[in-house]
């Protein structure tokens, strides 16, 4: 392998594209849409999850693949004298914080497959341009990297002043025209911008009511992750990298997971000027920082003799804050979950017990593990261990409780319980920081 952002699974067509493009920043790729082939149809296929919700069609992954190879066959020929219609997607809401809900899209399987073989193609090209600040939704990277990239640098004393900001409605205010410049500008393959293009413009049925929104990308789609860093990567990541550090008084660091962003300054008075110019870029592009949730805060490290540290602020589901040393003669960056989030979780986790409390009680404890697990392997990381064990206590709490109410005449002591309960996990640490602390 070279040195450039290559995927094992990577077909040797797409690996010459990719390292062209690590070793050409400024080539320009006119020809693409030819490695969607069968053979690149057929690896999005299998990407496609099995329980995958179905579209606006009906049709699952199972039926689909039922005739394979046919149905293949006749979307490449389709995709190939540009026949190909994209069906409107499906939305759906899924429940946030305080009563609000997300709209999310789901597209058909056949949508799924031409999507996520466009994705792969641009992936080849835009990996290699990506910056080290942007962590989401990329190859060989995670929230984990950002959390970590993030508290090195407070804990290294170059993010003393922490420059919070919240992009409103991201993914819905995209400029498409500019989106397809910035695309253009790197890819000017016709053929695979106007594939692109419909996977943009494609309509919107959400219960009975149809729309063809003129902005935006559609959130569910798989295309939607890497169309949004590429956005970020010019409005964002270049700007501020070239533009904007040079004429800093001191040092800078930008940690960006999708639309989620922080910036953390040495001086305040540079996040200060920052913060005014960010609110004008952004307007530039379409976009619209929220008034109450983008602010500069002070982060420095607290001194010995200090009682408590700083304002704390949220960032990838956790609240950030200086804590004591274990020891009690220092401070270090914790990072926690956020008391909202981890009340989602553990209200969650109680309706899911109400709600399959008569089921089989090893399938139950299967699910429920799985819960906690999945919780664990984000939120488990140094520090965190209070949130863990809180979720893990009130979980077994919730499922001790609708346990005993499965029947009267079966009474449920806790000793007993405690031996259904031990295939569930136990709270520890899943992800170690590393920062100098």
């Amino acid at each position: 392998m070279s040195d450039a952002s290559t995927s094992r699974n990577m077909s040797p067509q797409l690996r010459k594209v990719a390292e062209r493009a690590k070793r050409e920043p400024k080539a320009q790729f006119h020809s693409l849409a030819h490695l969607i082939d069968r053979e690149a149809l057929a690896r999005a296929y299998a990407r496609v999850r099995k329980d995958a919700a179905v579209g606006v069609d009906g049709v699952t992954k199972e039926q689909y693949g039922q005739n394979l190879e046919r149905n293949l066959a006749d979307l490449h020929e389709r995709l190939r004298t540009q026949r190909y219609r994209h069906q409107p997607i499906k939305r759906v809401h899924i429940p946030k914080d305080k009563g609000k809900t997300r709209p999310i899209g789901i597209a058909a399987v056949e949508d799924k497959i031409v999507e996520d073989a466009i994705r792969e193609v641009l992936e080849a090209v835009y990996e290699q341009d990506f910056l080290d600040c942007s962590y989401g939704f990329r190859r060989g990277r995670s929230a984990h990297d950002a959390i970590r990239a993030l508290q090195e640098a407070m804990t290294a004393g170059e993010a003393s002043w922490i420059l919070e900001a919240d992009i409103v409605s991201y993914f819905d205010r995209i400029d498409r025209a500019a989106l397809t410049e910035m695309l253009r500008d790197r890819v000017p393959d016709g053929s695979l911008m106007r594939l692109v293009g419909k996977c943009l413009r494609v309509g919107v049925l959400d219960g009975e009511e149809f729309a063809s929104p003129e902005v935006g990308t559609p959130q569910g789609s798989i295309l939607s992750p890497l169309l949004g860093n590429v956005y970020l990567h010019h409005v964002l990541d270049l700007w501020f990298e070239r533009e904007v550090k040079p004429r800093l008084v001191g040092r800078a660091t930008l940690v960006r997971y999708a639309d989620d962003l922080t910036i953390g300054f040495t001086h305040r008075e540079d996040a200060e000027r920052v913060m005014r110019v960010l609110e004008k870029r952004m307007g530039r592009f379409g976009l619209t920082l929220h008034p109450d949730k983008t602010r500069v805060l002070d982060f420095r490290r607290p001194g010995r003799s200090a009682r408590r540290g700083p304002s704390t602020f949220d960032f990838l589901g956790f609240t950030w804050r200086w804590t004591r040393t274990k020891n009690g003669t220092g401070w270090r960056v914790a990072c926690e979950t956020r008391s909202a989030r981890l009340t989602r979780s553990i209200k969650s986790i109680y309706e899911w017990c109400r709600s399959h409390r008569h089921r089989p009680i090893e399938e139950q404890r299967t699910a429920l593990a799985r819960r906690i697990q999945g919780h664990m392997n984000y939120f488990a990381v140094s520090g965190n261990g209070r949130a863990i064990s809180a979720l893990n206590y009130w979980a077994r709490c919730a499922w001790f409780k609708w346990l005993r109410r499965r029947s009267n005449r079966w009474r449920l002591t806790w000793a007993k319980f405690n031996e259904l309960a031990r295939g569930l996990p136990q709270p520890r640490i899943m992800v170690r920081l590393w920062g100098r602390q």
